[in-house]
């Protein structure tokens, strides 16, 4: 190497090292509002990244050319607004960076529905009880294995009636927020799978009606719920598009719709915000 290369060798190793030195986990949605997801990308692997006093697993990429590892962080719909920690850990040391946590601007929606599905009947609430013991179990269970090879697509494409985290008062009592998407849709369309994955779930339930669950795995998990028709069964392995069941207006319902869900690591999350995320990683 001649004098002249080996001074423009030092010169652009100088440049760069602070580049490397500087280099930052990138965020993806780093002000996330209450009840979405953001995604870490990294290149180096850390042991794991803590926030919102939990732990979360990173991850090989599949789609991102530029990044190695991503980690998938949901934030809970109760999450109060503000600055929150990430704190990165790494095999010898630990990195801080920040997400922004911003109060979602959700409307109010008033329903009428029969006064049974309000205040159910006391012979009813025992199945209600565990009906809901049964969903905690089925989205706090975790797997590291990924079943899904394609990208995610909504199951409907049609109107959105009722978006993700309005609050809902039914016959004039505030009784939750609306953890999904209400798509339109006549009783009898086909449902169709957002994505590859194992059905955890396939039953009728008072609230949800004739419901669908499905695993894709690393704590993903997608819901669909006022079904007429379930054409699975609980243990299936199913492909993206399988048609799961026909729309309907089983359980709470003020008429035929499909109600779609989803969770991550336990949480529920905006549909449209985490199927936007995962076809980033």
């Amino acid at each position: 190497m001649n004098t002249k290369n080996k001074k423009d060798y030092k010169i652009f190793f100088f440049l760069f090292l602070p580049v490397i030195l500087l280099a930052k986990p990138f965020i993806v949605n780093d002000t996330p509002k209450n009840g979405e997801a953001f995604l870490v990308f990294e290149n180096k692997k850390p042991e794991f990244v803590k926030v919102f006093n939990k732990r979360f697993k990173f991850y090989p990429t599949v789609h991102n050319k530029e990044y190695k590892y991503y980690a998938l962080i949901p934030v809970n719909y109760r999450q109060k607004p503000g600055v929150y920690k990430l704190i990165l850990k790494y095999p010898h040391t630990t990195e801080t960076v920040s997400v922004k946590v911003i109060k979602g601007d959700y409307k109010k929606e008033y329903l009428k529905v029969a006064k049974s599905k309000v205040s159910p009947p006391k012979k009813l609430l025992k199945r209600i009880r565990n009906e809901y013991k049964e969903a905690m179990k089925i989205y706090s269970t975790y797997t590291d294995k990924k079943y899904w090879k394609h990208y995610f697509s909504l199951p409907l494409n049609s109107k959105i009636t009722s978006s993700f985290g309005n609050a809902r008062l039914f016959n004039g009592k505030l009784k939750s927020f609306h953890s999904g998407i209400d798509f339109r849709a006549n009783t009898g369309t086909p449902i169709g799978a957002v994505n590859d994955g194992i059905v955890v779930l396939a039953k009728n339930r008072y609230f949800a009606g004739n419901s669908v669950v499905i695993s894709h795995g690393r704590g993903i998990y997608s819901c669909y719920y006022h079904l007429s028709k379930i054409n699975v069964k609980k243990g299936q392995r199913v492909k993206k598009g399988d048609i799961l069941g026909l729309s309907g207006q089983t359980g709470r319902v003020t008429g035929p719709h499909l109600h779609f869900t989803t969770w991550a690591n336990g949480v529920i999350v905006n549909p449209k915000v985490l199927i936007s995320l995962l076809n980033q990683i």
